[in-house]
Formats: C-alpha cells, sequence, structure tokens
C-alpha cells in the first residue's frame, strides 16, 4: 500500500532533523500521557562494540555480555511510542579512556554517569523540546535512587516508581524531636519519635482491595493493592536509639502494595496528591507495561538488536531510525483506527434508518392484519 500525502509529510517532517521525541508528542503527548522511564539490552559476543561488557541483561534476567539503553517511552491510551534512546557506559569503559576514543564516545558522555543520571538528563532533553506528559514511570532499578527521586521531585514531576522491599518507612505523622542526653555533651540535630519499619510492616493494618487495572489476552488482569501515607528514611543517616544508622524522614508520598495472584509482593511509591484513590494509584503503577511492549516490538519488527557496528554514532544512529520507523507505524495505526471509528460514527445513522423503516412497514402490516376488513354483504346492507 503507497502511503499517502499526510503520511508523506510526517515522514519527511522527521528525516529533516525534527527530534523524535516531538514526533512522539505530536502522535500521545498531553497531561493524560505518561512518560516511562527503563532500559532494553541487546545481546554481543564481542568486546568492542561500544559500551558492551557483562551487566545485567533484562532479556535473560541474569549477568550477560550485552549493551544497554536508557530508554523513555512516552504512551497515551496503550499507545507506545519511543521518546529516547541512550548507551549506558559501565565502568569497565569510563575508566578507559583510549577504548572510548576508538568507539568514538563525544566527550560529553565519557564521565562516569549512573543509569538515573541519563534518565534524569535525557527527562531534561525532551522537557526542554516540549514533550507534554502528566507522570513519570519507572521500575525498581531506578526507584531506589533517591536523587532520581528527588530529582523528579525537584522538576516539579509527578511520578510513580517501583521499589525493594528493604527500603524503610516512617508513619506520615512522624515528628522530630530533641531527646536529653544522658551523657557527654547536648544533642545537634533531632530525632524522629518512631523508628522506621519496612513496607509490608507499613501496610499491616492498610485495607486491601481487589483492583482490575486492564483487560488481557486472558481476561482481566487484577491484584490486590493498599496504599498508605509515609516518609521514606532517605534523609541524613543518623545513629537513632543505638541502633543502626538510619535516615531520618523525607517527604511525604504514598506507599502501595501489590499482592499478586501468584503470591508475589511488589512495592511502590508515588507523589501524586493526598486525595488519590486507590484505584487511580493502582492504574498508575500499572502503566508502566507498554514499554515492554514497544522494546519488543522495535526488536522483532524492526530490528533494534540487528545492529553490528562497533561506534557510538553508527548505534544512536540505527536506534533512531528505529525510534523513526516505529513512530511512523504507530501513525499509521492511530489513522487506520481513526478511521475505523469515523466510518462506524457514519454508518451508524444509515443503519438506524434501515431499521426505522423495517420497523415501520412491520407496524403497518401488523396493523392490516390485526383490523379485519368486513364482509361485501354488510356493507351492501349498511347502503341500503
Amino acid at each position: 500500500m503507497t502511503p499517502g500525502p499526510t503520511c508523506q509529510n510526517h515522514c519527511a517532517a522527521v528525516l529533516v532533523g525534527l527530534p523524535a521525541c516531538v514526533q512522539a508528542d505530536k502522535l500521545v503527548g498531553g497531561r493524560d500521557a505518561v512518560l516511562v522511564i527503563d532500559d532494553t539490552t541487546i545481546l554481543k559476543k564481542g568486546k568492542h562494540s561500544v559500551g558492551v561488557a557483562p551487566q545485567y541483561c533484562s532479556t535473560l534476567g541474569k549477568i550477560a555480555n550485552c549493551q544497554t539503553l536508557v530508554s523513555l517511552t512516552l504512551a497515551r491510551g496503550e499507545v507506545p511510542v519511543m521518546a529516547s534512546l541512550r548507551l549506558f557506559l559501565p565502568e569497565s569503559w569510563t575508566l578507559d579512556r583510549s577504548r572510548l576514543k576508538r568507539a568514538g564516545v563525544p566527550v560529553e558522555y565519557r564521565k562516569p554517569r549512573t543509569k538515573p543520571e541519563i534518565a534524569l538528563a535525557e527527562i531534561d532533553r525532551v522537557i526542554a523540546a516540549g514533550v507534554r506528559f502528566g507522570c513519570v514511570l519507572a521500575d525498581a532499578g531506578y526507584g531506589p535512587y533517591v536523587q532520581f527521586r528527588n530529582g523528579l521531585t525537584a522538576r516539579k514531576l509527578t511520578w510513580a516508581v517501583g521499589i525493594p522491599r528493604q527500603l524503610r518507612f516512617y508513619p506520615a505523622g512522624v515528628k522530630m524531636i530533641w531527646p536529653v542526653a544522658r551523657r557527654g555533651p547536648p544533642r545537634q540535630y533531632s530525632l524522629p519519635d518512631t523508628p522506621a519499619a519496612a513496607a509490608e510492616d507499613m501496610l499491616a493494618q492498610a485495607t486491601w482491595q481487589t483492583i482490575s487495572w486492564r483487560t488481557g489476552t486472558k481476561g482481566k488482569l487484577k491484584a490486590r493493592f493498599a496504599a498508605v501515607r509515609v516518609r521514606v528514611a532517605d534523609g541524613p543517616r543518623r545513629g537513632i536509639r543505638g541502633k543502626t544508622r538510619q535516615g531520618v524522614p523525607g517527604g511525604q508520598v504514598w506507599l502501595v502494595g501489590e499482592h499478586r495472584t501468584s503470591g508475589e509482593k511488589k512495592y511502590y511509591l508515588a507523589n501524586l496528591p493526598e486525595n488519590t484513590s486507590l484505584r487511580t494509584l493502582a492504574q498508575t503503577i500499572k502503566g508502566r507495561w507498554i514499554c515492554e511492549q514497544a522494546h519488543q516490538q522495535l526488536k522483532e519488527e524492526l530490528g533494534l538488536d540487528h545492529f553490528e557496528g562497533r561506534s557510538w554514532q553508527g548505534l544512536h544512529r540505527h536506534a533512531l531510525m528505529t525510534m523513526i520507523a516505529y513512530a511512523f507505524l504507530q501513525f499509521r495505526r492511530l489513522a487506520a483506527a481513526k478511521r475505523k471509528k469515523k466510518n462506524q460514527r457514519s454508518t451508524a445513522p444509515a443503519k438506524l434508518a434501515r431499521r426505522t423503516a423495517r420497523y415501520s412497514r412491520a407496524l403497518r402490516s401488523t396493523t392490516a392484519t390485526a383490523v379485519s376488513s368486513l364482509p361485501k354483504l354488510a356493507i351492501q346492507s349498511a347502503a341500503a
């Protein structure tokens, strides 16, 4: 099928240099869109491809020789479009200047950066490009980092992130007090009036509800959720009541627990407003799955993981072309869905008119049958 003029103009606009994130915003951007932070890996066998090293491979779920790309996916209404893909450089690369130079890594990207730092830099870039979204979502690979969460808050962004169960919390109403020192000099800083607890303990008294967030191929996806307001123990670490040094309370956020039907337990943090319902919290958190679908389609349909070059520039050009192709395919899918919806609306009045005509004919025939005609003899007698 030959693309129409609108599709050709759309592709031409991309190819002349407009950022891929701008095209993503045109397709699915808005206040009800979400920006999903994640990473995707590309398996490799050699050691010369830029960024390749033994590291955790999300594709296999274990340590493997691979490249890792930090991804930003813009999504709305279960329609994802890639906004950014940026290579993560492990320590074995950032400490080897000659290796970076051979791979053509730009000077500004040679310094060591964690994945959350790369994600924040890419968020700044898409915001500067005018990309619109209402919430940032990330998994437990990014959520535990207080610098990442504080960075999102400092940018005045709404966020919901996965966390490990080891993270500790204080009740929302915790107070800072000045305990009297039994001996020695007086205290130089205040301490919380209650010890920090694990996520499972904080949710022990919460009310759990079964919530369905979307319909999958095998029916409704649902799990049990509970949420409480807490303060994360991510402030400066201090010795509290002779115990191991713990972080002092940070800002107030939602702690959300999920109990899946498989028995698995997951925990999340979100800075959504205090009056947010549990259903909204659950649906927002579970919106992160869409990026996994995008990564799978980029690899299986567009060959993101088929690049065989070794340079920084070559890899990112290949990634950009797959992002452009993916945006174009999503544009075509959205246009086809829009035409189908329009056709359904236009055919509805015609179908209604046909049903009305059939109903009128049936009514007339029913009326004629119900009121029988008078016999001729009776009519003639009346005339006489």
